[in-house]
């Protein structure tokens, strides 16, 4: 018996980073889409969504990582082997010429004319195809600017189909339609799905609309936030965390039929989503210093909450997945007034403090002041090494912080502040502030105290 080979994916990212202007916006992103695929994805506005877009497309190269296509990295195929298999529908698109619509459509063959621009009789009957399948053939005469946001939409996705594409990206393609051509356009795109095993991969807004016409949906947040089906992305706490907007969603004859409700409204029960316990433990981090602590807790089933991380962390991105409460911040904003006071709340709700091994920068200080008041208060606190100091022992506290090789060794290294971080951990120590050298030892120290869950 010959045993077959996995498939390769028809796209795949692998540990992608891009930013503009030196900012990070996408980091360490990986996921991969199979031929066929009809994904939906979902974010709010400045998730990064039509960046990720721009580099399937090749329009945007990766600072770090790779792009494949069918196993080939964009750089491979060329400009023109990827347009030959990429089709990218834009949200608008207005030309300064009065093109006709068929006019518009067969520029889609342009990948595939010669040196000298004319069709064959192969790329007009390709346009015609293109047309008779997107129903826009009664339009072939009329100026493509002058047609309706829906009818538009539909000629767009016709010149994307005289592409002969393997992969149709199509950036918020209801955007600004009413529902009737809302609803013509996802039928469409589902039925080149279907019949002609187009894949696609649209970012879209209407959660609604993305769980009755996307099997596969990828919620984004400049990460990875959830990947799956509409019944395990869709999740109210998730969605909040997410979008910052409380949502209820209802059940109406499965998955497909998920309902998503802005609050105050009446729901169907979906008990399963609503009994989230109130963490009682909160973690500190960054940069990636939590995401060993909180898949963690996560897998022992420990609810607690995260903050504040400024959008485009990667903490961040994984406590949207993980954490029950999230405070956010503004990507590479100091931290506001009302964040801290969203900390400060938290903070008095919570019976331990997780502090993990990010680096110390001024934009983060404030959080130390405000651990520092809650320990003064009583809070339990464990500051989590890297393990590196071997001199400390573990989970007990430091009474004597002047002779702590922590303060001279790792947490010097990690402070940029001139000294101040440190001097505020030397505070926490003074107020009973225990170090632990391990994941397991935070999460043992958690599960041995019955109150830290409460």
């Amino acid at each position: 018996m010959v045993e077959k080979r996995p498939q390769l994916p028809l796209l795949e990212l692998r540990s992608i980073t891009f930013g503009y202007q030196h900012l990070p916006l996408l980091y360490d992103v990986s996921l991969s889409i199979q031929e066929g695929e009809l994904v939906g994805l979902l974010g709010p506005n400045g998730s990064g969504k039509t960046t990720l877009q721009r580099l399937l497309s090749g329009l945007l190269h990766p600072q770090q990582g790779e792009v494949l296509l069918a196993g080939r990295t964009l750089q491979q195929w060329g400009r023109r082997g990827v347009a030959q298999r990429i089709a990218v529908v834009p949200q608008e698109l207005h030309m300064p010429f009065a093109f006709s619509v068929e006019h518009m459509v067969g520029l889609g063959r342009t990948p595939f004319v010669s040196f000298l621009g004319t069709h064959t009789k192969q790329d007009l009957a390709i346009v015609q195809d293109a047309m008779a399948a997107t129903g826009v053939t009664p339009l072939a005469e009329r100026i493509f600017n002058e047609l309706s946001g829906g009818e538009r939409q539909r000629v767009m996705i016709a010149m994307a189909l005289a592409q002969q594409p393997s992969v149709l990206l199509l950036d918020e393609p209801t955007s600004h339609l009413d529902i009737k051509y809302q609803v013509e356009t996802l039928e469409l795109v589902q039925t080149l799905n279907r019949e002609r095993g187009v894949t696609v991969v649209a970012a879209i807004h209407d959660l609604n609309l993305a769980a009755r016409y996307f099997p596969r949906l990828l919620l984004f947040q400049r990460g990875v936030v959830a990947d799956g089906g509409p019944a395990e992305v869709l999740v109210p706490g998730l969605l909040s965390r997410v979008y910052g907007v409380n949502v209820q969603v209802g059940i109406l004859r499965g998955s497909e039929h998920l309902s998503v409700l802005p609050p105050n409204q009446a729901k169907a029960p979906s008990p399963a989503n609503d009994a989230l316990p109130t963490p009682r433990v909160m973690v500190m981090a960054g940069g990636g210093s939590g995401e060993l602590l909180m898949r963690a807790l996560a897998d022992a089933q420990i609810p607690f909450s995260a903050g504040a991380l400024n959008i485009g962390d990667s903490d961040h991105t994984l406590a949207l997945r993980l954490a029950a409460t999230v405070i956010t911040e503004q990507p590479y904003a100091p931290l506001s007034p009302e964040v801290l006071a969203q900390v400060r709340a938290q903070l008095a709700q919570s019976s331990l403090l997780i502090l993990c091994p990010a680096p110390i920068g001024p934009g983060n200080l404030a959080l130390l002041h405000e651990a520092l008041s809650a320990a003064q208060q009583g809070l339990s606190i464990i500051l989590l090494s890297t393990g590196e100091e071997r001199a400390i022992e573990h989970s007990t506290p430091i009474t004597d912080v002047s002779s702590a090789p922590l303060l001279q060794g790792e947490f010097a290294a990690r402070d940029y502040t001139h000294g101040e971080g440190v001097r505020l951990l030397e505070s926490l120590l003074l107020a009973g502030a225990r170090v632990v050298r391990s994941v397991g030892e935070a999460s043992e120290a958690v599960l041995q105290n019955s109150s830290f869950l409460r």
